[in-house]
């Protein structure tokens, strides 16, 4: 289907219109203008995205240096039960100098003593630490037990866009920074609510955040909650704090004031202009919109083809935060972190190779890429009209324990458990029980679905097409780990 997104092929056309624009630094500044010539060897996802993304600009401005990719979608094509192992082997077989890893596998290998230590790196005078976002640094400190193993140079983001013009008609207060979801939903509450659904004005919409199942586990998330322990094999979705985030759930689906889009509504021909305009808070039907930063190119091009038709007063606030951590978001993640491989022959010129593509002047350079991400360098995170950027990065990343020690649960139990609190919190929804009803239920149901896969996994042991070590932990638990999940799914 056509949509605003960036497709690949422009990204690269944009990306060689950059690459040809900053011919300039070719031939100075940046470029390696030794003879000494060296090898890189990469491990990442596949050669020609590599290079799309860092390797033609890299090669141009290093020509005596001769990158090679590994994929690391190579090293098995069988479910294995331990995947950071059978990677290590890759790892230990092929020896790559520059490695991507996501965050458990960072703090993993960095504890095995298999990465290079970066803090030096980062702390020389012309890396300029300062410039990059707020709590990139302490983020990967938090990874490597108070060292840096890892960089990454984009991060992806969320925030809420707002239309003023909306919020002026009806004499309603501007949106803040670090609202709680509270606020931020009775904020939407306080717009009308009638009219017809392709018409009518509407307060709020939650993206993918579509049900109450979704929209509460995106709260709960923010607030640092957990539905399962998978070390003491416990379910704990039946707490005060999860009754009260998918009561503030439910209550805001039912008040009328969330835009949840028709999935049929998309159907039948229609002018690429009109398919903008479905969008309410282009169209300037909607108040306020949970979204990435894909949603600015979106803005840029519905006003360039549609002008005064489409919203024109707009700004930033940052997503909802816990108000027990008002500076924290799960919404911030880091897609790509490279480390350095331990046992490289080559570590010098690794660490030139991450220093570039996490430092300014690659920022710089791809500041015109939108890819759907943004540098980790705030000097070039800013537009033309003096928008809210800082909505995007002012809060420091935190890992949410929704989805911790995923990989460790028993097989098939994750999928059971979401199938059934789906439908238990659709039931809450639709008015046929009552929150603490559903909770009730899942918690029962769950637990013993739990308890059920555990000794599955515990009496087959390589069974299972999942990556999973749910056959070391126990069916029952001890009863201090059940009370310490309790105790953190209730904080």
């Amino acid at each position: 289907m056509k949509g605003l997104r960036y497709n690949h092929l422009a990204q690269i056309a944009v990306f060689g219109t950059a690459l040809i624009m900053s011919g300039c630094s070719l031939t100075g500044g940046g470029a390696d203008a030794s003879d000494e010539k060296s090898a890189l060897k990469i491990l990442y996802y596949d050669e020609r995205s590599f290079y799309d993304q860092y390797g033609t600009l890299y090669s141009a401005l290093h020509p005596n240096v001769e990158l090679t990719v590994v994929s690391n979608q190579n090293y098995t094509n069988e479910p294995v039960k331990d995947p950071d192992a059978e990677l290590q082997k890759f790892i230990d077989k092929e020896n790559p100098d520059v490695l991507i890893l996501g965050n458990d596998q960072l703090t993993k290998f960095a504890k095995d003593g298999k990465l290079l230590e970066l803090d030096a790196l980062i702390a020389e005078k012309d890396y300029h630490q300062e410039t990059l976002i707020p709590g990139l640094i302490d983020y990967m400190k938090q990874l490597g037990d108070g060292k840096v193993y890892g960089l990454s140079p984009s991060f992806y983001s969320q925030a809420i866009f707002y239309n003023k013009d909306l919020f002026a008609k009806y004499g309603i207060p501007l949106p803040q920074d670090k609202m709680s979801w509270e606020q931020l939903l009775q904020l939407a509450k306080r717009f009308p609510t009638d009219g017809a659904k392709d018409k009518r004005v509407y307060g709020l919409n939650l993206g993918y955040n579509t049900d109450a199942y979704q929209l509460g586990s995106t709260i709960g998330a923010s607030q640092n909650l957990a539905m399962f322990n998978a070390a003491s094999g416990q379910v704990t979705v039946n707490t005060p704090s999860w009754k009260k985030v998918f009561q503030t759930a439910v209550d805001a689906l039912k008040s009328g004031s969330l835009y949840v889009e028709d999935p049929n509504g998309n159907s039948g021909s229609s002018t690429y202009e009109d398919y903008m305009l479905r969008d309410p808070f282009l169209a300037g039907r909607l108040a306020m919109k949970f979204e990435s930063t894909y949603m600015l190119e979106q803005i840029k091009e519905a006003q360039s083809r549609l002008k005064d038709k489409v919203v024109q007063n707009w700004d930033l606030v940052t997503v909802p935060v816990d108000p027990q951590n008002p500076d924290g978001s799960t919404n911030m993640n880091f897609g790509q972190i490279f480390a350095i491989n331990a046992k490289s022959a080559n570590a010098d010129a690794a660490k030139e190779f991450i220093r570039y593509i996490t430092g300014e002047e690659f920022a710089r350079v791809t500041s015109k890429v939108n890819s759907g991400g943004f540098s980790v360098r705030t000097t070039y995170l800013k537009d033309d009209a003096n928008h809210n950027m800082q909505a995007f990065y002012m809060l420091k990343p935190v890992q949410s324990n929704l989805y911790k020690d995923y990989d460790k649960l028993p097989p098939n139990f994750y999928m059971t458990f979401t199938n059934l609190i789906q439908q238990e919190m659709k039931s809450a929804a639709d008015g046929k029980k009552s929150v603490d009803a559903a909770l009730d239920k899942a918690q029962a149901e769950g637990q013993l679905a739990m308890t059920q896969e555990l000794a599955k996994a515990k009496n087959q042991p390589d069974a299972g097409a999942s990556p999973s070590a749910g056959g070391d932990a126990s069916a029952d638990g001890d009863a201090s780990a059940a009370g310490t999940a309790a105790t953190n799914a209730s904080k």
